[in-house]
């Protein structure tokens, strides 16, 4: 039984991107490793940019600085 859990930053994706995600990972994890589609677990974590960071800072922070 495979479980995958998808986590990204909650920011506007659409409920037909996640079928897409969840879809595709599905799909992959058939035609790779044989795995059956009813028994594949896709878990999408949406999580709020301010309770995730990264290099030091949150992710808030980093997207306001100039690239």
């Amino acid at each position: 039984m495979p479980y995958v859990n998808v986590r990204i930053t909650k920011d506007g994706v659409t409920i037909e991107q996640k079928a897409q995600i969840v879809k595709e990972i599905t799909e992959t994890l058939q035609r790779v490793l044989g795995k059956l589609p009813e028994h594949t677990h896709i878990i999408i974590d949406e999580v709020d940019p301010e309770n995730w960071g990264f290099a030091g800072r949150l992710t808030t922070e980093y997207r306001k600085s100039p690239e």
